[in-house]
């Protein structure tokens, strides 16, 4: 597992938005937070990669510098699934992510 401090600031910040906090529990996210930093944690990222979005470049960037397997996302808005890949990452939703990684 891959992350970030920008990803990692991102979930902070995105935890508080009000359509949010009716499913996302503070502490709850506060544990998904600290669990995440056990992960490999990349301090600095060169995010010169073009995205739909511009706010998601940083996960392509963190993708090809963690030599990730996958980018799990549920956001089909922004472009990343459209996408399909980057490097040796595939770009898929949560489901497909369960479907071959937890029950293989």
């Amino acid at each position: 597992m891959v992350t970030s401090k920008i990803q990692l600031d991102e979930i902070r910040r995105a935890s508080r938005y009000p359509k949010l906090q009716t499913v996302l529990q503070p502490a709850k996210v506060g544990v998904m937070v600290n669990n995440l930093q056990r992960a490999i944690v990349l301090e600095h990222l060169t995010v010169d990669i073009e995205a739909d979005d511009p706010n998601d470049a940083f996960l392509l960037a963190m993708s090809l510098a963690g030599n990730a397997d996958y980018l799990v996302t549920g956001d089909r808005r922004a472009g990343l699934l459209q996408r399909g890949c980057i490097g040796r990452t595939r770009i898929v939703t949560p489901t497909v992510f369960c479907t071959e990684v937890l029950y293989y």
